[in-house]
């Protein structure tokens, strides 16, 4: 049953970042570019994330538990260290560079564009790099 509850909820993710336009680089990249061809229109899509997290966060964790889990499983840390502002950094900078992110990289792989092939395997590729200097620290 959580496969299939994952399942569906990822694909209602995804559906939402293609409508939203978050799965097109150009239109990310014209959302950065405040001073070029300025495209303002991602504000209402994060404005509405912004809303359902908050709103959301606040049903769900009233539960004691979480429907299809033992316990809830949020982060614990609360500092700001070197390695959070340096990985904040280079996520800018490659979605400023790709105009992607993780996950509307990982949806746009459907659309078969090469140039998300050349990024996500970019993107894996760094997730194992900075895995393997954690480790070695």
């Amino acid at each position: 049953m959580p496969f299939i509850v994952s399942l569906i909820s990822g694909l209602i993710f995804g559906l939402g970042l293609i409508i939203g336009g978050m799965a097109n680089p150009q239109k990310i990249l014209n959302f950065l570019d405040i001073f070029g061809q300025w495209d303002p229109s991602l504000i209402f899509m994060m404005g509405a994330a912004v809303i359902t997290t908050f709103l959301g966060f606040r049903y769900v964790l009233k539960n004691e538990r979480p429907i299809l889990a033992g316990k809830f499983e949020l982060p614990t840390r609360k500092i700001i260290d070197k390695s959070l502002i340096i990985g904040a950094a280079l996520f800018g900078i490659g979605w400023g560079l790709g105009g992607f992110c993780p996950g509307p990289a990982l949806t746009s792989i459907s659309l078969g564009a090469t140039g998300t092939y050349i990024f996500v395997l970019s993107m894996i590729a760094g997730m194992w790099g900075a895995k393997l200097i954690r480790n070695r620290n």
